[in-house]
């Protein structure tokens, strides 16, 4: 088995593809999108979160304090349209996970493509996001956050970091 086809396989079973939203005054919408990409693994065992660190070149390997496992996240959208996204897409998952995969590429390509800074596309990352894991636990319903999309006439908004340098 090649190393891509294992890392999805791996992932399958220990990885996270999220979207959260979190309550900001500078963005503006009144909300700021975070898309992250996670796999956590013992520390004892951990060489393939550095071998995927190193194989894609992006994302930060650090300790979860929660449950005292190290974990590889990549938060860059620039990164997770360029290199995470795609690697899933050639190596997609064997489980209903995939589905997530999809519906978490297409929020990270409407950041990447700055439509978050519209309402119509605020909403619909809120809408993509809401129907991924849809067994998990969310601090704010898709409902509570399209309803309180606030206007964004005179508002200073964060532009979002696009991993560019």
């Amino acid at each position: 088995m090649d190393v891509h086809s294992y890392i999805s396989d791996f992932v399958d079973g220990e990885g996270c593809f999220c979207v959260s939203f979190v309550p900001s005054k500078r963005h503006r919408f009144g909300w700021e999108v975070r898309p992250s990409f996670s796999v956590s693994q013992n520390g004892d065992r951990s060489e393939l979160l550095y071998e995927m660190q190193e194989l894609w070149g992006c994302g930060h390997i650090r300790p979860d304090r929660s449950d005292k496992t190290l974990k590889f996240e990549v938060r860059s959208i620039a990164d997770l349209v360029t290199k995470v996204v795609p690697h899933f897409q050639a190596f997609p998952l064997r489980s209903s996970k995939q589905r997530d995969v999809e519906l978490f590429g297409s929020v990270c390509q409407l950041v990447y493509d700055r439509h978050h800074l519209e309402y119509e596309g605020m909403k619909a990352i809120v809408e993509l996001a809401m129907r991924m894991n849809p067994s998990g636990k969310r601090k704010y319903s898709g409902s509570e956050i399209i309803s309180s999309l606030r206007s964004d006439e005179g508002i200073v908004y964060a532009t979002g970091n696009r991993g560019e340098t």
